[in-house]
């Protein structure tokens, strides 16, 4: 069993801004797969298959920066490996369109992974990082929760694509094979 997990912040507000992303990814990712996600209290969820894999795709609904919480109820629930758990989520520090996988380590300073690994209680989980660059001229907190600029659109498009193709290659034929192949 796999715990898939977008990052993002609920609502119409947020939608398509780029904090977002990890949502993005997910929701294109369901579906492809033909998969309806269900609304919980705090999270949406759908079930399927990836490469012979069991998957479960969840998008906490308790904001970016408390997401830990509602991916500990999934995580808790199934009882998921934390190396069989892949947050998709916003960088920053990545050029926009840039994908990066890494198999565990610190938040990097994103607030939402860092509540995840606050709630789990462990660092040791994939992460697929979707660059939405820098703007200096925007202050950090405005920049993620604006939406991509129309020139961005094909980047985007094509980004979370290919994360979807990353995660199908971590879950089919590891996660070494897939950072060797996608990582920018």
């Amino acid at each position: 069993m796999w715990l898939l997990v977008g990052l993002g912040n609920p609502g119409v507000r947020y939608s398509r801004t780029r904090h977002n992303i990890g949502f993005m990814v997910l929701d294109r990712l369901a579906e492809s797969l033909g998969l309806d996600f269900r609304e919980k209290t705090d999270y949406r969820a759908c079930s399927g298959s990836i490469s012979g894999h069991k998957v479960v795709l969840m998008e906490p609904l308790t904001f970016m920066n408390r997401s830990g919480s509602a991916v500990r109820k999934v995580f808790s629930k199934y009882t998921v490996l934390p190396e069989h758990i892949i947050v998709i989520h916003d960088d920053l520090d990545l050029d926009a369109g840039k994908l990066k996988i890494r198999k565990k380590g610190s938040s990097g300073g994103h607030k939402g992974v860092e509540s995840v690994i606050q709630n789990i209680g462990t660092q040791d989980f994939i992460r697929v990082k979707i660059g939405i660059g820098r703007d200096p001229l925007i202050p950090t907190e405005d920049y993620v929760l604006s939406k991509f600029r129309k020139d961005e659109q094909v980047l985007v498009k094509d980004v979370i694509a290919r994360a979807g193709d990353a995660i199908s290659c971590i879950l089919g034929e590891g996660v070494e094979k897939a950072m060797n192949r996608f990582n920018s």
